[in-house]
């Protein structure tokens, strides 16, 4: 077993997927670049990385993702443009973005799955312990469900994963763990994982969500897995082998949240995380929420 209880500055970010479900908008803009309300989703989740401590963060990109690169760097024209018309408000919103976090890039190059992007981390991360956030899952700021992960790994080590109870018909679409309880409620000791499995052999229906704080020891597993389900590297299979087999780098422990979770992977998700945090936002909510009940009780 792998003890790895130092702390955890570094988070890695995996990019580098075409976005077909959302053709023909991600044709030439990353999928990542979509904006939900007036922030595209990948800085949502930089700021909780960062939110959790992790100010190192790597983006595994691919071919069509410089607008990922651009979007956290200067652009000094534009700042220059709004300094000039004294738009301080918008300056400073502009500026957010490239002042976050020491952002690093890797291209993934041949898009092998989840398991090869995280990878590709391999020689950034080195032998330290780090986070894995999908873009696809953003969590809300005021549910800290990363930085709990973060804490749960530095006083456990080994690894951790974000689970959820989603209903039994749906757990086809996740991972899926076997758990034992823990003496903390919100924790579970992860025995063993599927990737999506058919609803009548899934251990629980304790889903896998877009969060993770692996050790190291994943790397060594991830180099010899072989590609599984939908013909890729599938990092819940290197985890399967974490929670089965401890002297591999184990143990894995899950955290269960119940809070908000909005999943911008699906179209209809992603349409209705953007009412969702347009209702609750104090600039736009109010307004907004008064449209919304006019248009549902009026026009539909």
């Amino acid at each position: 077993m792998t003890e790895s209880h130092s702390m955890i500055r570094k988070a890695v970010i995996p990019a580098a997927g075409l976005g077909t479900r959302f053709l023909p908008a991600t044709k030439a803009t990353p999928k990542e670049m979509l904006p939900v309300v007036d922030k595209p989703a990948i800085q949502y989740v930089v700021e909780e990385a960062v939110a959790a401590g992790l100010n190192d963060v790597l983006m595994i990109t691919g071919r069509n993702k410089r607008p990922l690169e651009d979007h956290f760097d200067r652009n000094y024209e534009l700042e220059e443009a709004l300094y000039r018309k004294g738009d301080q408000e918008r300056l400073e919103r502009v500026k957010a973005s490239n002042e976050l976090a020491t952002m690093h890039y890797v291209r993934q190059g041949d898009p092998r799955g989840l398991g090869h992007a995280v990878l590709c981390a391999a020689p950034h991360v080195g032998d330290q312990p780090f986070a894995v956030l999908l873009g696809d899952d953003l969590i809300d700021p005021r549910d800290p469900l990363l930085s709990r992960m973060v804490e749960v790994q530095e006083s456990q080590g080994g690894s951790v994963v974000a689970l959820m109870e989603v209903d039994p018909s749906q757990i086809h679409l996740y991972g899926c763990a076997a758990v034992e309880p823990t003496n903390e409620a919100d924790v579970v000791r992860v025995t063993d994982l599927v990737e999506k499995p058919d609803p009548a052999d899934a251990p629980s229906n304790y889903a896998i969500i877009g969060r993770y704080v692996l050790d190291p020891a994943i790397f060594g597993i991830l180099r010899e897995t072989e590609p599984g389900r939908g013909g890729e590297i599938q990092l819940t299979d290197a985890l399967h082998k974490l929670a089965t087999d401890e002297k591999a780098g184990g143990p894995v422990h899950g955290v269960v949240f119940k809070g908000r979770r909005y999943d911008t992977g699906d179209r209809g998700d992603y349409l209705r995380a953007i009412v969702r945090l347009a209702c609750e936002r104090e600039d736009l909510g109010p307004e907004f929420r008064s449209w919304l009940r006019r248009y549902v009780t009026e026009e539909m």
